[in-house]
């Protein structure tokens, strides 16, 4: 099954793609993650990406959709993935077809997490990530604080703040540009009918882990 998570910044699809990565076995590939480990390995990509992710701008398809195809022709991706930040506009969209296409697959769901704005920032602003690319934890230090304080619970490696999300305005950017490039892709999935929206709020008690929990339990069959 071929998955995709969908939401602004802040809504926990890594967190709830984390999940269902663990319990179904598929890969869970994350774009941003790609793009971070080789902006700190200062690799030719990394610089690249670094001057359009610091500035809260997307970077390029030419440079994005090369990455995500050849990451999804390892043997660990044949019988599944959960796509985290890829695709982020139509665009991007229409050419993860051409190429599920071409291995003679499909997007079979497409999971849509909504949250208010003001709880989007504050979010942000309170997430820490693990510094093991291995690992990739994410942690808020007031909804999923570590058991110990800057210390991965599951690999024992520090945690640290994104650079991208310690500004309020770049926040603010990259929220604003969601809206403008990546949310008409809920109109283009909604009407190929693999749409499933889920509301993540603290407001009303339910947060990633219950979307997980749900979809899992829906695959399943149970």
């Amino acid at each position: 099954m071929n998955i995709i998570m969908l939401g602004a910044q802040g809504t926990g699809k890594g967190t709830v793609a984390g999940f269902i990565s663990q319990e179904m076995g598929w890969p869970q590939i994350s774009t941003g993650d790609i793009f971070r480990k080789n902006i700190s390995e200062k690799t030719e990509l990394g610089i690249i990406a670094d001057s359009y992710i610091s500035k809260g701008n997307l970077v390029p398809d030419e440079i994005t959709v090369p990455i995500v195809k050849k990451r999804l022709a390892e043997d660990d991706a044949k019988n599944g993935v959960i796509l985290d930040g890829f695709p982020r506009t139509i665009a991007q969209a229409e050419k993860l077809d051409e190429i599920l296409a071409e291995v003679g697959k499909k997007v079979d769901l497409v999971i849509n997490l909504v949250t208010p704005k003001e709880e989007i920032i504050e979010r942000m602003l309170t997430r820490r990530v693990c510094t093991n690319q291995e690992c990739k934890a994410t942690y808020n230090t007031k909804l999923h604080p570590p058991k110990v304080e800057g210390i991965c619970d599951k690999c024992g490696a520090p945690l640290k703040q994104r650079d991208d999300d310690k500004d309020p305005e770049a926040i603010n950017r990259r929220l604003e540009l969601y809206e403008e490039k990546t949310s008409p892709l809920i109109e283009f999935y909604k009407q190929k009918g693999v749409l499933r929206t889920e509301t993540v709020s603290v407001a009303i008690n339910h947060l990633g882990k219950d979307v997980a929990d749900e979809v899992v339990r829906d695959i399943r069959g149970n």
